[in-house]
């Protein structure tokens, strides 16, 4: 089975954008259906919110049991600036928080690739901008040309997200997202200048994981909650909470050996690592 493609328009203004997430306005609602959506959430201006698959871009505001937290700013900013350039929205007006959208010259055409949905019903897809020959609506093979002009590749090639893969993509489109990602580690370029996931965070004081170093966010979600806020995070226990958490299973791909999340990661003190790339890794939805 291949991706259905939906035609439509990009929106910013009066949403919070980031790196892997944005409102598209489909010209035909009904190809929401191709989808097999039941519970789509389509706002009274026929905006559906889309995320960008098979990455994952620093968290920007993330509701964790102690409160709001968030990634490095500056990463964050860098991933969600592409977006837009990429989508071609100008004229952007942030509010003072720098959180919302207040105006924007957007709603411009574009289209996605889809077939699946993520565990909050949102769309996820292969994000391009411009035109396509295909009709809308119709079924397509996507292959590893096309996919490095998508906003997923693009964005991950920058250094700009993270490669972060789930079951059910085709084993030649992984291969070509795993090439962007490795040559922006080997480059350093984007947050790779940073990057503590397999190296290791030390995590003496909680402003490591959200204003210094990044990690991968998946792994940053989990220590956010399990941290709570604390100034001084104390990671005693972790692995057994994550072992509790986390029951899924995960593949790693170079030894198609299935094991889980917390068997992945190693915790010495106070310092944190995964213990496999991210891109080595196929996580279950």
């Amino acid at each position: 089975m291949g991706f259905h493609l939906i035609k439509g328009t990009f929106h910013v203004k009066g949403y919070s954008p980031d790196g892997d997430s944005i409102r598209f306005r489909a010209i035909n609602e009904a190809h929401w259906g191709l989808l097999g959506l039941r519970h789509l959430c389509i706002n009274s201006q026929k905006d559906v919110q889309v995320r960008l698959g098979e990455i994952d871009t620093v968290e920007t505001h993330f509701c964790a049991p102690g409160g709001e937290i968030h990634q490095p700013r500056s990463l964050a900013h860098a991933a969600t600036n592409f977006l837009l350039g990429y989508l071609k929205i100008t004229d952007v007006v942030w509010d003072r928080e720098g959180r919302n959208i207040l105006q924007a010259k957007d709603g411009t055409p574009g289209y996605i690739l889809a077939k699946n949905k993520d565990k909050n019903g949102r769309p996820l897809c292969f994000v391009f901008s411009g035109t396509s020959p295909e009709q809308d609506g119709s079924n397509i093979f996507l292959d590893a040309k096309r996919l490095k002009h998508s906003l997923n590749y693009q964005t991950l090639e920058l250094g700009n997200a993270y490669p972060t893969y789930y079951k059910g993509l085709f084993p030649e489109l992984r291969k070509t997202l795993t090439e962007a990602a490795t040559k922006a580690r080997t480059k350093s370029t984007g947050l790779y200048k940073l990057d503590k996931t397999n190296s290791g965070i030390l995590l003496d004081k909680l402003a490591v994981m959200i204003d210094e170093q990044p990690i991968l966010p998946k792994l940053f979600r989990r220590l956010a909650e399990f941290i709570a806020g604390e100034d001084v995070p104390n990671l005693d226990g972790f692995l057994e909470w994550l072992a509790i958490r986390d029951r899924k299973p995960v593949m790693i791909v170079s030894t198609q050996k299935i094991t889980y999340f917390d068997r992945l990661v190693e915790v010495k003190g106070q310092t944190i690592r995964l213990l496999e790339l991210p891109e080595n890794l196929i996580f279950t939805p």
